[in-house]
């Protein structure tokens, strides 16, 4: 699971989960770093960054060569997400691509440029549909000009791949609203176009045993389509099947991987995600995380594979992503409190007794900077993330959480505190943030991950979430790991552990930072009249939403208007600290007993519907505002020096000068699917 940040933001009370989506949409407060130049450029609704590697220089020639390999590994499967978004994204991508080379007309028409901004959008998303909302970018130029491009460029784009950019066709990458269909109103590429829900359900149901205590996690790594004769088929990713050419070229960037590991057990959990693609084998890809699970040892880490289900709307595939991280020895350091206290956490907490693990085992937790990132996680990333996803291997084995600490950096040197003015309710707020605001959310990504999702347990025989709470698993987890997160932060505990400075400047900046985002600052991502169909968006409104209702007896949560505007405002943070206590105790008991019924309840009451008026406001008074709601990064260059024989002799660290620049370089280098798959 992942957690994710979006800009801009004060607090990064939001996260997403693979853990992998959080951030508030309010700036923090930062010293800028004047020598080095974070913002790359803005289009749209999105901010490009750039991040440093801290430490890089630093590590052996043996250790480079590990870091370049596996950042051409992940490189190498590019092109795999944009396929798994949408069937039509890379025809469309080198279309609009071969347009954008090759065009030699007037280049200063707001049609180019909106054409120009069409592209980068796609780019930024590894697709037509937006990376967040899921919804299908509507070009802001005419299908006329579009042909005249097509034509000045000699680029052939026919049929549904051409149709569907201008049409109302795929309109929702994910949809979570089962009125509309979960499968047929999907875009996403994980199903044939005529396969159902209801096909999925059947499917699945005669193969999944739910007494099966260490379940593989079937339809990972599958594309499910239907045959002639009406049976179903699983499409494996592998190499020789799906998605092979790809995954061919990341198999042999990993071998080269295995010959500079940092120690056997690294090398061997390599050997067993080579075999994993090579065979596809989903027991394979258990072992694999086992291993990978419980080499703790060395500098150099990675996340490889088909990972996430949050882009399958029945949670069931993967969306492929790699990361390459290098430990940040200092801040390890200091935050292996957080896992080496596990036990502590999961003893005093608010879930039922039957719910608690008694013997919480191998949770990890390091500050990683990250090196390079590819699919799922680029240019979009996570902050966070907490890995493997199957929960008896977590249960059992252990489990690794990263914060991917250079990320975070940039995001604290890219914005200002503007927003923060506007939306908080008094000075006293808004110094508060200033003061703690970074270390809150820090702790909080920390609790999150750490403790958060590998707390609780599932009743026997129930099955895992993804089967039992089904379109609505994603969201659930999110707000059980925000609210572990949000139940310790005021707690003297963290003050005991040296990891915070004061638990009261610490929780309530997190509280009001969080209430504040849920209930308001997070609806600039929406338009007017739109419901929540992400899962961490829905997450964060369910749990503010949740407290404030329940609160309003003690007003605890107290609504109010000044000067015509709208401010949630906390009354009582002890209150509101059992209120968030008496939630995670129940989506612990929904997730542990496979109450669906319960949980689609708290979803759809409280994280759903959008106070229209709120919104309304929320839009116009962000409007003043020329910062993007949403930020993601070029990745720096790993350039390696090599002697006559080839060999390398060290890598070296460039930044790329545009968005467009790297993504054209990747287009170029990494290219290895056909147009359809």
């Amino acid at each position: 699971m992942k957690i994710k940040y979006f800009l801009p933001m004060l607090f990064t009370a939001v996260l997403l989960f693979s853990c992998g989506n959080n951030k508030t949409e309010e700036n923090t407060k930062k010293e800028k770093a004047t020598e080095f130049e974070y913002v790359v450029e803005q289009f749209a609704d999105i901010k490009v960054l750039r991040y440093q590697i801290p430490g890089f220089d630093e590590l052996s020639l043996k250790q480079k060569q590990l870091v370049y390999y596996l950042s051409q590994a992940g490189m190498a499967g590019r092109d795999i997400m944009y396929d798994q978004n949408y069937r039509y994204n890379l025809k469309i991508r080198r279309a609009l691509e071969n347009v954008y080379q090759n065009y030699e007309g007037d280049k200063t028409t707001e049609d180019w440029k909106n054409f120009e901004t069409y592209l980068k959008r796609i780019w930024f998303s590894n697709g037509i549909h937006h990376h967040y909302s899921n919804d299908k970018f509507i070009p802001e130029f005419s299908k006329e000009y579009f042909d005249t491009l097509l034509s000045e460029t000699a680029t052939e784009l026919t049929g549904e791949a051409y149709d569907v950019i201008f049409n109302d066709a795929d309109a929702k990458k994910v949809n979570l609203d089962e009125d509309k269909g979960l499968i047929n109103g999907s875009a996403i590429n994980f199903y044939a176009p005529n396969v159902t829900a209801d096909d999925v359900d059947k499917f699945y149901a005669a193969r999944i045993d739910r007494t099966d205590e260490t379940p593989i996690e079937y339809g990972l790594n599958s594309k499910l389509v239907k045959n002639d004769d009406g049976t179903l088929e699983e499409k494996v990713w592998k190499v020789g099947g799906m998605y092979g050419e790809s995954i061919e070229k990341m198999v042999s960037w990993l071998d080269k991987a295995v010959t500079v590991a940092e120690n056997e057990k690294q090398a061997e959990a390599l050997k067993l995600l080579i075999e994993y693609y090579k065979t596809g084998d989903l027991e394979t890809w258990d072992n694999y995380n086992i291993a990978w699970a419980t080499s703790t040892d060395g500098d150099i880490d990675y996340i490889h594979g088909f990972i996430e289900v949050y882009n399958d709307p029945k949670a069931f595939r993967g969306s492929f992503e790699a990361v390459v991280q290098i430990k940040d020895f200092d801040m390890s350091k200091k935050m292996a409190v957080v896992s080496e206290n596990a036990q502590w956490f999961e003893d005093n907490s608010t879930l039922f007794p039957e719910h608690k693990k008694k013997n919480v085992v191998g949770v990890s937790y390091k500050t990683v900077n990250v090196a390079s990132e590819s699919g799922d996680s680029s240019p979009s990333t996570p902050i966070g993330v907490n890995l493997p996803n199957n929960n008896w291997i977590r249960q059992h084995h252990g489990s690794k959480s990263v914060s991917l600490g250079n990320i975070i950096d940039t995001y604290n040197n890219a914005g200002g505190t503007d927003k923060l003015k506007e939306f908080a309710f008094d000075e006293a707020e808004i110094e508060a943030e200033i003061e703690y605001g970074q270390l809150a959310d820090k702790l909080h990504t920390s609790l999150h991950e750490v403790i958060g999702h590998a707390s609780g347990q599932i009743n026997p025989g129930i099955g895992q979430p993804k089967e039992t709470l089904k379109n609505y698993s994603s969201t659930l987890e999110e707000a059980r790991a925000d609210l572990v997160g949000l139940y310790y932060l005021p707690s003297e505990k963290l003050v005991e552990m040296g990891i915070s400075p004061n638990a009261v400047g610490i929780g309530k900046a997190a509280y009001d930072g969080y209430i504040r985002n849920g209930l308001m600052v997070q609806l600039v991502r929406l338009n007017l009249g739109d419901d929540i169909e992400e899962a961490h968006m829905r997450n964060r409104q369910l749990v503010a939403d949740w407290a404030f209702e329940k609160g309003k007896a003690e007003n605890v949560i107290e609504k109010v208007v000044r000067d015509n505007k709208t401010y949630f405002v906390i009354r009582d943070y002890a209150k509101l600290r059992v209120l968030f206590g008496e939630l995670l105790r129940e989506i612990q008991r929904i997730k542990s007993e496979g109450d669906f019924e319960a949980g689609k309840a708290l979803v759809q009451t409280y994280g759903v519907k959008v106070d229209q008026a709120i919104h309304k406001e929320v839009l116009a008074r962000n409007s003043k505002f020329k910062s993007a709601p949403y930020s993601g990064f070029v990745n720096p260059v790993l350039v390696p020096e090599t002697d006559a024989e080839g060999n390398i002799t060290d890598v070296k660290i460039s930044q790329p000068t545009s968005f467009s620049e790297q993504m054209l370089d990747y287009a170029k280098r990494y290219t290895t699917l056909p147009d359809v798959n």
